[in-house]
């Protein structure tokens, strides 16, 4: 990491010092191309260019220098001693510059390096964690980093790869590119526990008998709005147990045999296939929304971003199909 630091203060200096010449970086390669061939051109055929207008490049830098760089005869130019000493420098520069550039490439294409990822708590508690592990497995040159927040993190601002947000409308307009991963709903689910002690309820009007286990702020009274697949709403009173903060709380809460609580589908999916909790009429729903990848750029984005997306879309399509809506 403070390597990369380091490499990125030398390119900016580098900057710095090629504005201060005028932008003169193909002047000093140029020049350099002469030190190295021994002609004007040698390098000319090198570079593609006239003789007469790799002349004018190095005429034009030792303008800007106030210096010599070449000592001129009809036959033949050398380097004078403060040509020698810039042409050392010059070189590391242009090749670190060109590392750099390569650097840039390599990301591009080669799944590799440090990715961040910033996602909602209850995603990065319940879902995240097996499939960072089995996408690791995949690809052992990438290295994860998680940052579970349901604040909406600035991606420039944390130095972050990719976002994974979830909402129930579109995404405001962030500047960044952003491609849905996957639909999904929040229902009502139970353990079988609970419900073997207290049946399942068949209509949204008997939730008022049964435990509730609330995502809220703060305790106090609660209601649920529930949606069939016909579009008919129905509010329903709920008698509140235990107020929980984030989804991955109520989750593991019902899960213990709470109560019946709010989940999303792609949260609750791993323990409705495993047995360990049941879908709560299932016919109905109390929100439908999409979650999104969010990142700096889309299709430019370094390889290991784009193969994380891909990855996490794919996996989450085939675990919660059965409970997408």
């Amino acid at each position: 990491m403070f390597s990369l630091i380091w490499k990125a203060a030398e390119l900016e200096l580098m900057v710095e010092e090629s504005e201060t010449l005028g932008g003169a970086l193909e002047d000093i390669r140029a020049f350099c191309a002469v030190i190295e061939f021994g002609t004007v051109s040698g390098a000319a055929r090198t570079l593609g260019e006239t003789k007469g207008s790799i002349s004018r490049r190095i005429s034009r830098l030792e303008r800007r220098l106030g210096a010599a760089l070449l000592a001129r005869t009809p036959r033949a130019v050398s380097a004078t001693e403060e040509g020698l000493a810039f042409y050392a420098k010059a070189r590391e520069a242009l090749s670190l510059l060109a590392d750099g550039a390569e650097g840039v490439r390599q990301s591009r294409l080669v799944p590799q390096g440090h990715l961040r990822v910033t996602a909602p708590i209850d995603l990065g508690v319940d879902v995240l964690p097996p499939l960072v592990v089995k996408f690791r497995a995949l690809h052992p040159q990438i290295t994860v980093e998680l940052l579970l927040t349901d604040a909406a993190l600035d991606l420039a601002a944390h130095r972050i790869d990719l976002a994974l947000r979830a909402t129930p409308g579109e995404l405001p307009d962030m500047g960044y590119r952003a491609s849905t991963v996957i639909g999904f709903h929040i229902g009502l689910y139970a353990s079988p526990a609970y419900l073997a002690a207290h049946d399942l309820p068949t209509v949204p009007q008997a939730l008022v008998e049964y435990d509730g286990v609330v995502r809220q702020a703060g305790v106090g009274a609660a209601k649920w709005v529930l949606t069939d697949r016909r579009s008919r709403a129905v509010e329903v009173a709920v008698r509140p147990v235990v107020w929980a903060s984030d989804y991955a709380s109520v989750h593991r809460i019902i899960l213990a045999g709470g109560g019946i609580g709010p989940l999303p589908s792609m949260v609750a999916a791993a323990s409705v296939a495993g047995g360990a909790l049941v879908p709560v009429l299932p016919e109905w729903t109390l929100v439908k929304g999409k979650l999104y990848a969010i990142s700096l750029s889309g299709l430019e984005a370094p390889a290991r971003v784009r193969l994380f997306r891909a990855f996490i879309r794919s996996e989450l399509m085939s675990t919660v199909a059965a409970h997408a809506l």
